[in-house]
């Protein structure tokens, strides 16, 4: 039985920050279990790709949510990262580090040390600057030049309605601009790029492939060891010093209750027998939903080039000689944070896409006729819904109920989005670009109709959350400031379920940094 000083559980974009920084040590062995396999697949590494790679079931699962009353009853599907790299390998590469008040928000909930002074300091540590190419850090591109023209479209009609422009979406300002990604030299630039490889070229990290978890062994209140299960086996290893859950905000709360820790009702209903009766596990998730609205234009957009085969054709050549040209760009082009009418600050994210398509069985379906695509995005939804495990498998996935629109004020939030929405689909700048709406016309809904819309259409942006969260009290938390699991010890969970509320934007910068921060604090520990 093979023993390791810490196992990282998952290979997505915290545990791969976490197998770089703790290896850096020399007296460091570290191992990292990751259900899924290898990313080494064309849809991952080519930008545009992420239109087929997070539906594709090679790559991912697909975690489907319980009928969700806010939404019309309807059910969801939410496809989480199932490959080395996790959702890093399959998101949209957007780069957004989320703002101030978020962490502000963070550490007057009881994650003390997480403010944005100390948060936005490992964001600058992790953050490629000035062209270095050193590996352990995230390559962050400005793409604006390679970006559809028709793009410019949105800038200007930001600017016709008094919007700010900005250079760069992550300075904390609110206002509009081209997204930065997470794409380096024309490839997606991935956690397990940035640094789960260098962390391998060491020798002091193990990673093992198609290895799931069922449940962590716990003796007298301390974390011991990880069973999992790879090629029909069932294995164990020992931690000598921790274990860090990285499985994400819901596979890490599922983990947690299959080893005994969680509610203590739910776990008793399935047989499992009680270590810790924490009743936070699983309960709190947030998550981000958008709705978006189509139209056909008289300019020239990306359909003129993607919607021929010739033209998809010529694209791919283009790629593959050059790695440039559309294939090279992700798809949400121009967007950012803005203020609705009367709020202190921002509280919607909008995405602006140069391309009108729609999503049919075999995936992403794009037609010749030029046309772009508006979505908001309420920022920081205050609804927390509840992830359940529903036997003592841990091949069934768990039960996911999203609780969304549950308060007055998301109710409000998603009008004064779809508000923010009219005001930029009606500038001059657009008005002149549109020829028709394609489905519910944005220009003729009302405040209820936008509601109803939203309720009817809206779906996720894939940013589920909160679902492990730091805190100061067991009764309404899952961990201590520093990430440890209340009442177990040698035990911690680092990805996006230990947020405390929900970032503004996307999740991915975020959840890299708080991985960042937690080797920071696990290395304080050990030493």
């Amino acid at each position: 039985m093979p023993d390791y000083d810490y196992i990282i559980i998952g290979a997505g974009s915290a545990g791969c920050v976490l197998a770089d920084l703790l290896s850096a040590d020399p007296r460091h062995r570290v191992l990292v279990l990751e259900a899924g396999g290898p990313d080494r697949h064309f849809w991952v590494k080519m930008p545009l790709g992420y239109a087929y790679a997070h539906i594709d079931p090679r790559i991912t699962v697909n975690c489907g949510t319980e009928p969700d009353t806010g939404l019309a009853g309807r059910r969801s599907a939410w496809p989480r990262g199932r490959v080395v790299g996790g959702c890093s390998s399959i998101n949209a590469m957007a780069y957004m580090r989320g703002l101030p008040f978020d962490f502000e928000d963070w550490a007057a909930s009881g994650a003390t040390g997480w403010d944005w002074s100390a948060v936005s300091a490992v964001y600058d540590r992790l953050e490629a600057k000035g062209g270095h190419t050193r590996s352990g850090v995230i390559h962050i591109s400005d793409l604006s030049q390679q970006m559809h023209p028709f793009s410019d479209a949105f800038l200007r009609a930001a600017q016709d309605i008094g919007w700010p422009v900005l250079e760069d979406l992550n300075t904390g300002a609110a206002g509009i601009g081209y997204y930065r990604s997470t794409i380096r030299n024309g490839r997606r630039w991935s956690a397990a790029d940035a640094f789960l490889r260098p962390a391998l070229k060491r020798g002091r990290v193990r990673l093992e492939t198609r290895a799931k978890v069922t449940r962590i062994e716990i003796a007298n209140g301390i974390a011991q060891g990880v069973t999992y299960r790879q090629h029909g086996q069932m294995l164990r290893a020992n931690a000598r010093r921790e274990i860090i859950l990285s499985a994400g905000a819901i596979h890490s709360p599922q983990i947690l209750q299959l080893s005994g820790i969680g509610p203590g009702a739910l776990l008793q209903t399935h047989g499992i027998p009680v270590q810790n009766a924490l009743p936070e596990v699983g309960r709190g998730l947030q998550d981000h939903l958008a709705v978006s609205y189509s139209f056909t234009a008289r300019p020239e957009t990306l359909n003129a080039r993607l919607g021929t085969l010739s033209g998809r054709l010529t694209a791919g050549m283009q790629y593959l000689a050059m790695r440039s040209g559309p294939l090279a760009v992700p798809v949400n082009q121009v967007g950012g944070y803005i203020a609705s009418q009367g709020a202190p600050r921002p509280d919607t994210q909008i995405y602006c896409n140069p391309m009108l398509y729609s999503y049919g069985p075999k995936g992403p379906e794009v037609t010749r006729a030029s046309g772009y695509i508006l979505c908001a995005q309420p920022c920081r939804p205050g609804s927390r819904g509840e992830i359940r495990i529903i036997s003592p498998s841990a091949d069934d996935e768990p039960g996911i109920w999203p609780n969304s629109l549950s308060t007055e004020a998301d109710c409000r939030n998603v009008i004064q989005a779809g508000r923010l929405l009219q005001r930029l689909a009606r500038s001059d700048t657009l008005m002149r670009a549109r020829r028709a709406a394609i489905g519910p016309d944005l220009l003729r809904l009302n405040d209820d109709m936008l509601l109803e819309d939203f309720r009817a259409r809206a779906a996720t942006v894939f940013h589920p959350s909160c679902t492990c969260r730091m805190g100061n009290d067991p009764a309404h938390s899952v961990l201590d400031a520093r990430l440890r699991v209340h009442g177990t010890d040698r035990l911690r969970v680092v990805d996006a379920s230990a947020f405390p509320n929900i970032t503004s934007g996307n999740t991915n910068a975020p959840t890299m940094m708080l991985a960042a921060r937690a080797a920071e604090l696990i290395l304080a520990d050990r030493n």
